[in-house]
């Protein structure tokens, strides 16, 4: 089996949005004296998922009191994009896709995200150019993102390559499902948040990509 196209994940795996996004509702649930359900948000990480957990919605119901719903999601989106914008690309990523273009392989991004926030960050980390294609919740139909395998469908279209020539980097139970459902080989790579769930399906689970070089990575599944 020889392995053509590399297919990954953005949010949590090229750049850890997640932790962030959580850090800044703890922060706004703090101010109230309350602690934040990670067990209902971790259901909602990395797609549609199974929950549609609202963050300001549940602080005002357990609140008790009116709160302006909007002015929290503005302050939190503020200082969430705030803390993403100081964040690295995670360990061994930069060294993956540098090795997959000597290599000839393709390479896409497949992200329950929307174009505007993963194109924008690709862009910004300089990271953009090494894609040959970027797929978003943009291109699948609405409630068609992961768990359910488009996302990753459109890919290999995309890539013109069949299932079982790719490999997905995934870090979330969501995306690693998605991966499974359209019968491509998955490599877990969690992030801090990710780690803590109850990830399940991979075919090789990685602390970071610098763990294990590309090119070792590839000649473990090229010789299965």
């Amino acid at each position: 089996m020889k392995i053509k196209a590399l297919i990954f994940d953005f949010d949590g795996l090229i750049l850890d949005t997640e932790t962030p996004e959580v850090d800044a509702w703890k922060k706004i649930y703090a101010e109230y004296g309350i602690d934040f359900p990670m067990d209902e948000w971790v259901k909602t990480i990395g797609g549609y998922g199974i929950s549609t957990f609202n963050s300001a919605a549940h602080l005002q119901q357990i609140h008790g009191d009116p709160l302006d719903i909007d002015s929290l999601h503005l302050r939190h989106q503020t200082e969430s994009n705030r803390r993403v914008h100081a964040e690295p690309v995670r360990d061994g990523v930069l060294d993956y896709l540098t090795e997959a273009r000597r290599l000839n392989l393709r390479l896409a991004i497949a992200s329950s995200s929307s174009h505007q926030w993963v194109d924008t960050h690709l862009a910004r980390l300089g990271l953009i150019q090494h894609f040959d294609s970027v797929i978003c919740s943009d291109d699948v139909l609405p409630g068609r993102t992961k768990p359910n395998p488009d996302l990753f469908l459109e890919a290999l279209k995309q890539l013109q390559v069949r299932a079982n020539e790719a490999i997905v980097f995934e870090d979330s139970p969501n995306g690693v499902t998605a991966a499974n459902r359209a019968g491509i080989l998955v490599v877990a790579v969690p992030n801090p948040l990710t780690a803590r769930l109850p990830i399940e399906g991979e075919n090789l689970r990685l602390h970071s990509m610098s763990d294990l070089p590309l090119s070792n990575l590839l000649e473990r599944f090229e010789t299965q």
